[in-house]
């Protein structure tokens, strides 16, 4: 089972990748208060186009590069080339 994250987009600078910024909420060990920790994943894009600060699903996938570990995930509203 592929695991799947939701995030937000933070960097479309580089080509054919973007950077996804995921945030969880953990509680303390001791204190039990709820904490927010994000993390950054490289993204590969696959041609999907994506904006600045849009909300996006990612999936695991095999090793694309060194630190990347993800793939955009279609949603069912995008249209892929060559449907009509």
């Amino acid at each position: 089972m592929a695991k799947v994250l939701k995030g937000k987009v933070v960097s479309v600078k580089m080509q054919g990748t973007i950077v996804v910024e995921v945030t969880n909420r953990v509680p303390h060990p001791m204190y039990k208060k709820l904490l927010k920790r994000s993390k950054k994943f490289k993204v590969a894009s696959n041609g999907i186009e994506v904006t600045l600060g849009q909300d996006v699903n990612i999936v695991e996938a095999r090793k694309m590069a060194k630190g990347k570990y993800f793939e955009l995930q279609k949603s069912k509203s995008e249209k892929v080339e060559g449907d009509k």
